[in-house]
C-alpha cells in the first residue's frame, strides 16, 4: 500500500443516514452479500472513530440510537460495529435469525486463558452447540427443579442475616448466590470462597499476531493453569463421592459424569463447563437481587403496592414459598420492571454475524444489542424513564406474555442459567418484601446505576435501612420453622 493510500484509509468514512423504520419490512440479504450501505452512522472525524467512554458507554450510544434509528453503525479504529437499540430490531435480528448472528468476536486473550474451553467466548459452531444443548437440557430438567427447597432455605438465611446484621445485607446476598451456585455446580451445601477473574483489555486482542511469541502471555497460561487445577480438583471431589456411593443429591458435575457418553466431554471439559457456572452466575444473581431491592427502595408507592398483595395473599401468620408464585402477579411485574429499569448488562455482548442477512449486516460484523435502548423503546414501554410495573400486567391482572426481557441475552447465546437465577431473584425478593418495608439510609449517597455491572461494587451503591413489618419474635419462629419444600 502506497502512502497515499495509507493516508486515505485513515480519513474515516461517513456512512449514509439510511434510516430503518421500525415499521418498515427490512431489507433482506438472500444469503448474498448486501450491496446497501450499513445501518446509519453518527457523524465523526476522529481518526481513532467514535468515542465511547469508558465508564456508562450505554449512555451515548442511547442517544445516538434516539437520533439515528433504532439501528445504527459506529467505527472503532477500522472495525464497523452495529448496535441495535429497538426491541423489534433486537427481535428481529437477535432472536428470529439469531442463528445468523450467534458468533463471538474473536478474543484471543480470552482463548488463552480458558485454554479455548470457555463457554461465554466459544465461537459458533458444532461445540458451542453441544455445549449450549447440555447445560439448557440440565438447568431445565426435573433435577435443576430440585434446587427450589435449597433457594428458599438460603433466602431464609438472608431474613435472618438482616435481622442480626442488616448492614451487611450485601455480604448476605453475595453468600446466598455463591452458595446456591456451589450446590448446583458440584453438589457442595458450603460456599468456597475463591475470587472471579476479571477480563482486562490485552494488546493481543488488537495486534493477533503476538500469541506466536513464546513469550506472550505467560500471565494468560497461568491463568488457564490454575483454572484447570481449581476446576478439575472439584470434579475429582465428585467423582470420588459417586465412587463411595455419598448422597450428595443432585448437580451439573454429577449429571455429567453419569451421562458422558451421551454428551460426549472429555473430563477436563466437563471441568470448565461446571465452572462456567461460578464466573457466570454467582456475582450477576447478587447484583440483580440487590438491584430488586433497591427499586423497592427507591420507589415507596411501589414497595407498598407489592406489600399489599403479599398481606393479601399470604397474611403475617405464615412464611411464602415458590407455591405463591402464581398468586403474586405484581410482585413479579415489580420485578420485571426493576431489571427493564436497571439492566444487569446495559450495553449487551458482543455477538458476530456468521452470514450476511437482514438489516444489510455483513458476516463477521461484531453486533451489540443496547440492552439499555431496548428496554426504554417507547413505542413498547411508554413513558420508558418513569418506574411503572402495571406495564407489565394486563387488563386481567395476569402477567404479559407478549413482551420479554432481554436481560438473560438474546437468541442462541442467552444464558442458560436464566430459570435458577430468576428463581433466586423471586424467592429472595418475596422473602424480604414480606418480612421488610425496605428504605434508603438519607445520610448515605445513592448510586442507582451501582449494580449494573457482572460484579459487585467496590464502593456500595446504596445503604438500605429495614423495618420489620413483623414482630421479630414471630419472624424469627417462622424462619425457624420454614418449610424444606417449595
Amino acid at each position: 500500500m502506497s502512502s497515499l493510500q495509507s493516508f486515505f484509509a485513515l480519513i474515516p468514512l461517513q456512512l449514509p443516514d439510511l434510516r430503518i423504520s421500525d415499521d418498515a419490512a427490512p431489507p433482506q440479504c438472500c444469503g448474498l452479500s448486501c450491496n446497501l450501505p450499513l445501518p446509519p452512522s453518527p457523524p465523526t472525524w476522529r481518526f481513532g472513530g467514535h468515542f465511547l467512554p469508558r465508564r456508562k458507554p450505554f449512555l451515548i450510544v442511547a442517544g445516538w440510537i434516539n437520533e439515528y434509528g433504532p439501528v445504527i453503525t459506529i467505527r472503532s479504529r477500522f472495525e464497523k460495529i452495529v448496535y441495535i437499540g429497538r426491541y423489534k430490531a433486537a427481535v428481529d435480528i437477535m432472536e428470529c435469525q439469531g442463528k445468523l448472528v450467534a458468533g463471538r468476536p474473536p478474543m484471543i486473550s480470552a482463548g488463552i486463558s480458558s485454554g479455548g474451553m470457555g463457554f461465554a467466548n466459544a465461537p459458533s459452531g458444532n461445540r458451542l452447540y453441544r455445549m449450549r444443548r447440555t447445560l439448557h437440557s440440565y438447568l431445565r430438567s426435573k433435577a435443576a427443579k430440585a434446587y427450589q427447597p435449597l433457594q428458599m432455605s438460603h433466602a431464609k438465611n438472608i431474613v435472618v442475616g438482616i435481622l442480626d446484621d442488616p448492614y451487611n445485607f450485601q455480604r448476605h446476598v453475595v453468600t446466598y448466590a455463591a452458595t446456591t451456585i456451589m450446590k448446583v455446580a458440584y453438589g457442595k451445601n458450603t460456599h468456597t470462597s475463591r475470587a472471579v477473574q476479571r477480563h482486562d483489555a490485552y494488546l493481543v486482542d488488537s495486534i493477533p499476531w503476538l500469541k506466536y511469541l513464546p513469550w506472550y502471555g505467560r500471565d494468560l497460561k497461568l491463568r488457564f493453569e490454575r483454572s484447570k487445577k481449581l476446576h478439575t480438583s472439584e470434579v475429582n471431589r465428585v467423582k470420588e463421592q459417586m465412587h463411595n456411593n455419598e448422597d450428595i443429591g443432585p448437580s451439573f458435575t454429577k449429571y455429567m459424569l453419569e451421562n458422558s457418553h451421551i454428551y460426549g466431554f472429555t473430563e477436563t471439559e466437563i471441568a470448565f463447563l461446571a465452572g462456567s457456572f461460578l464466573k457466570a452466575g454467582s456475582q450477576t444473581t447478587s447484583n440483580t437481587m440487590c438491584t430488586v431491592l433497591m427499586a423497592a427502595a427507591c420507589f415507596p408507592e411501589e414497595q407498598a403496592k407489592v406489600q399489599a398483595e403479599l398481606d393479601a395473599v399470604i397474611g403475617w401468620h405464615r412464611a411464602p414459598t415458590f407455591a405463591d408464585q402464581k398468586s403474586l402477579p405484581r410482585l413479579q411485574a415489580f420485578i420485571s420492571e426493576a431489571l427493564r429499569w436497571r439492566p444487569l448488562v446495559p450495553d449487551g455482548l458482543a455477538h458476530q454475524t456468521i452470514k450476511d442477512k437482514t438489516y444489510c449486516i455483513p458476516a463477521g460484523t461484531t453486533v451489540y444489542g443496547n440492552v439499555w435502548s431496548i428496554c426504554r423503546d417507547p413505542d413498547v414501554f411508554p413513558e420508558p424513564d418513569a418506574f411503572k410495573p402495571q406495564r407489565w400486567i394486563d387488563g386481567q391482572s395476569s402477567l404479559r406474555d407478549d413482551i420479554k426481557l432481554f436481560v438473560f441475552g438474546f437468541g442462541r447465546r442467552v444464558c442458560p442459567g436464566q430459570h435458577v437465577a430468576s428463581r433466586s431473584v423471586f424467592i429472595t425478593a418475596l422473602l424480604v418484601l414480606w418480612a421488610f418495608k425496605l428504605t434508603l439510609d438519607p445520610t448515605k449517597p445513592l448510586e442507582d446505576m451501582g449494580f449494573m455491572g457482572e460484579s459487585m461494587p467496590d464502593i456500595r451503591p446504596c445503604e438500605f435501612e429495614f423495618e420489620k413489618r413483623i414482630p421479630e419474635t414471630e419472624l424469627r419462629r417462622m424462619m425457624q420453622d420454614y418449610p424444606e419444600v417449595a
